[in-house]
């Protein structure tokens, strides 16, 4: 082994580190670190590793501390590092049991909502789409924010068309897994959505989501949903209610759930299960609605981050709580048949 390889070992533990803690759902302070002194150690010389790890030196380095120097020593010298062999075993012992869910999670091809740090994600295309991989998906649709989103520091339509030209190269080097392009695509107060129409065409797959105006009365909301489902370049509407059960909690919007559902069913837009911890959208009620009102659905993590793709099991548990079968579960399908649903069809009247 070179110093070279002790490098690169270093700098996928800590990587594994963050990713772990991102599947364990820990504060999102934690695998930044690992991953802000994974970018500080990647950028060093072999040789220079290596002598500040012998005097006891490491943390000279910008952005590396007690724990990720303890961590890179070990590491770079090939030694037992404690707490990742202590965050393997908890994944482990969390393993995907041999039930309805389960099987459902199995037969999922991919996701189609996905952030990087184009927007507010944690990490560059190159490492969310890596982590698919390595989860065993056939293809990621990277859906950053659009540009009304300042907040998420959503694209403009020159980013995102210089982020496409990044997708497409991409995907030549990883095929034959897939990196679809996308958007997760702010719902305007009329139901608008909030991109270049001729640039939202090219995409592969458009998530619509409400971000704005979230207690908006009823009637309105309604209106303004069914606007977004029935605008032919949408292909999934996200998280439907906006509610947040964590953190900054937030009640479910309000709109005529029968009316949305309808909507989408008669237009093929797939209703989001979404499966972030904080979001769990729809709730039950809305989803025993959205079954009844014949809709499809796409069970997606809406991952900020590697270890955050792994949350499509809550999702399956909410479909399969509900009957929803793989033949209903668009991420069930593969990419060509994802881009063949929506905008790839034949244009919805």
């Amino acid at each position: 082994m070179t110093a070279a390889d002790d490098r690169d070992r270093a700098v996928a533990t800590l990587r594994r580190i963050a990713f772990l803690l991102e599947r364990a759902q820990a504060s999102s302070y934690r695998p930044a670190a690992y991953r802000t002194a994974a970018r500080t150690v990647e950028q060093q010389e072999p040789e220079r590793l290596h002598a500040l790890a012998a005097a006891g030196a490491l943390t000279d380095l910008p952005h590396v501390g007690a724990k990720t120097a303890d961590v890179v020593a070990r590491a770079l010298a090939a030694r037992p590092v404690p707490t990742l062999d202590a965050l393997e075993q908890e994944a482990a012992d969390a393993s995907v049991p041999d039930d309805d869910a389960g099987r459902l999670l199995a037969a999922l091809r991919g996701d189609l909502h996905a952030h990087t740090d184009a927007s507010d994600g944690a990490t560059p295309l190159q490492e969310m789409v890596l982590a698919a991989l390595e989860l065993g998906h056939d293809y990621l649709a990277i859906t950053d924010h659009s540009p009304r989103l300042t907040v998420a520091n959503g694209l403009s339509a020159a980013r995102l068309r210089a982020q496409t030209r990044q997708v497409a190269a991409l995907r030549r080097a990883v095929a034959p897994f897939d990196v679809l392009t996308g958007i997760e695509c702010d719902v305007l107060d009329d139901g608008a959505l909030d991109q270049d129409p001729d640039l939202l065409d090219e995409l592969d797959v458009v998530v619509a989501s409400v971000h704005s105006k979230l207690r908006m009365d009823r009637a309105s909301m309604t209106r303004r949903m069914i606007a977004a489902v029935r605008n032919p370049r949408t292909d999934v509407l996200g998280h439907c209610t906006g509610r947040r059960l964590t953190g900054r909690e937030r009640p479910p919007s309000e709109f005529d759930a029968e009316a949305v559902f309808a909507a989408c069913a008669d237009h093929g837009v797939a209703v989001e299960i979404n499966s972030r911890p904080d979001r769990l959208d729809p709730p039950h009620a809305l989803l025993e609605v959205a079954v009844a009102a014949g809709c499809h659905f796409a069970i997606d993590s809406d991952a900020h981050a590697p270890g955050q793709l792994v949350w499509l099991r809550a999702g399956c548990e909410r479909a399969v709580a509900h009957g929803i079968g793989a033949d209903r579960v668009l991420t069930a399908r593969s990419a060509e048949e994802v881009r063949a649903h929506g905008r790839r069809a034949p244009a919805r009247p």
